[in-house]
C-alpha cells in the first residue's frame, strides 16, 4: 500500500518526538507500556479478562492459547476514551509490536469504528491499518536507530535484542530506514 506523500517522514518525526517527551534518545529501546502511560491510555492484558469475568474465560482462553493469530491487540473506545486490550499470551517482542501498533492508531488520531459488521465479519480499513503498522514499527526502531545499529556493526539478532523487537521487525526497519543503503555506500 502506498502512503500519502510525506507520511513516512512524518512517522519518523512522531517517533522522535515521543522519545523526546519520554526523555529517551533515538537509539535507546522504548517501552510501549511507558508510552501508553504517558498518553493516559490504559492497557489491559487479555488474560486478565478471564480472571475478571467467568463468562469470558472460555473465549479468552480460545483467543490466547488455541488460536494465537486470531487476536493480537485492539483499541476499544468508550466515548472519546481509548483502552487497549492486548494478547499477553504472545511472546514479549510480539506484545511490544502489538502495543506499538495500537499506540500508533492513537498517535495518528485514527477515528473509532465498530470492530464487526452486522454479519459478524471484521471491519478492516486497510489504509488506517497500514499507517498504524508503519508508525508502530518506527516507534520501536526510528530511522536513526536503524542507522545507528548498522554504523555500530550490530547484526540483526543483536539489534533486535537491543530494541526488544523480533528479527523480522529489525530486518524490515533496516531495509526501510535506508540503513542498508548507508552500509552499502560505506563499503564502496
Amino acid at each position: 500500500m502506498s502512503f500519502d506523500r510525506g507520511f513516512k517522514a512524518h512517522a519518523n518525526r512522531v517517533a522522535l518526538e515521543v522519545r523526546r517527551d519520554l526523555n529517551i534518545d533515538a537509539v535507546s529501546p522504548i517501552c510501549p507500556w511507558t508510552l501508553a502511560d504517558s498518553l493516559c491510555l490504559p492497557v489491559i492484558p487479555l488474560l486478565s479478562l478471564a480472571k475478571e469475568s467467568h463468562s469470558l474465560a472460555r473465549q479468552v482462553r480460545y483467543l490466547a492459547y488455541r488460536h494465537l493469530r486470531v487476536f493480537s491487540a485492539m483499541t476499544v473506545f468508550h466515548g472519546a476514551r481509548r483502552i487497549i486490550i492486548h494478547n499477553d499470551a504472545h511472546a514479549p517482542v510480539r506484545q511490544r509490536s502489538n502495543l506499538a501498533h495500537e499506540l500508533a492508531h492513537a498517535l495518528l488520531m485514527h477515528p473509532p469504528h465498530p470492530p464487526f459488521c452486522t454479519d459478524g465479519s471484521r471491519i478492516f480499513d486497510r489504509r488506517l491499518e497500514a499507517e498504524a503498522g508503519w508508525l508502530g514499527a518506527v516507534l520501536l526502531v526510528p530511522n536513526e536507530a536503524a542507522r545507528w545499529a548498522m554504523a555500530h556493526g550490530k547484526n540483526e539478532r543483536d539489534a533486535a535484542h537491543h530494541f526488544g523487537v523480533s528479527v523480522d521487525l529489525i530486518r524490515f526497519r533496516l531495509r526501510t530506514s535506508g540503513a542498508l543503503r548507508i552500509l552499502d555506500y560505506s563499503k564502496s
